[in-house]
């Protein structure tokens, strides 16, 4: 139900008015979806933008038959906003990586209400911003040592998404194909590291609750700063 989303968990959100909040959550529609369903597909976007209430998503970038993973996104985070504004077309499709629940605004909707408050506006862009720095550096890092690369990732996602109130700092479990993909690492790397990781304890993978928990995250901290 709608009326038990707090919408204050979505960063976008956090600046914008009270009455843009309420209306945005009044028009948005709600979307359900299992872990590996598309929840959009390469030729729909620019149709709407997608707030992320509880799960996480994989972002694949096509080729033919094949595809990869781009960027891995979790709660409170939003994606389809670039082609809502460019109207360009995606080779990409965005893919549940576990129980998903979404909340999408139409197009039309968004730009109106983008272009109504100020606030929203300049939350949007400093995010855009964020994102594009985020690119730079992971290109920065392209001849850096995978561990540095796979530590970075990890350091990253938990920053973005893991709930300040959680004594240990927990992100979903995300399948090794997909971290070696936006890793840009191999899968073999990747299987290695994760597993050196937990000889450390510096990682432990929790099957029960299916997620990574980072038991010393200062330490995976300072190996993902050097790049």
């Amino acid at each position: 139900m709608k009326k038990d989303i707090v919408i204050d968990t979505f960063p976008l959100l956090s600046t914008s008015s009270l009455e843009t909040r309420e209306w945005l959550l009044n028009i948005a529609t709600e979307h359900d979806y299992p872990s590996g369903r598309a929840v959009l597909m390469e030729d729909a976007w620019g149709n709407a933008v997608y707030f992320i209430v509880s799960g996480w998503v994989k972002v694949r970038r096509t080729h033919g038959e094949e595809s990869f993973t781009i960027a891995i996104l979790g709660p409170g985070d939003f994606f389809g906003e670039m082609a809502v504004l460019d109207e360009s077309p995606r080779s990409t499709d965005v893919v549940s990586l576990s129980k998903v629940k979404l909340l999408s605004v139409s197009r039309e909707s968004f730009l109106q209400i983008l272009f109504q408050d100020s606030h929203l506006h300049h939350r949007m862009l400093q995010l855009m911003v964020g994102r594009i720095r985020q690119i730079n550096l992971r290109l920065q890092m392209r001849l850096s040592p995978p561990a540095v690369k796979l530590a970075h990732i990890l350091v990253s996602l938990t920053d973005s998404y893991s709930q300040e109130s959680e004594q240990v700092q927990k992100i979903f479990n995300i399948p090794l194909k997909d971290l070696a993909e936006v890793t840009e690492i191999s899968l073999e790397e990747t299987t290695k590291i994760m597993e050196k990781l937990a000889e450390k304890e510096w990682i432990k993978i929790d099957t029960a609750n299916n997620t990574i928990n980072l038991i010393n995250y200062t330490q995976l901290a300072v190996l993902a700063s050097k790049i």
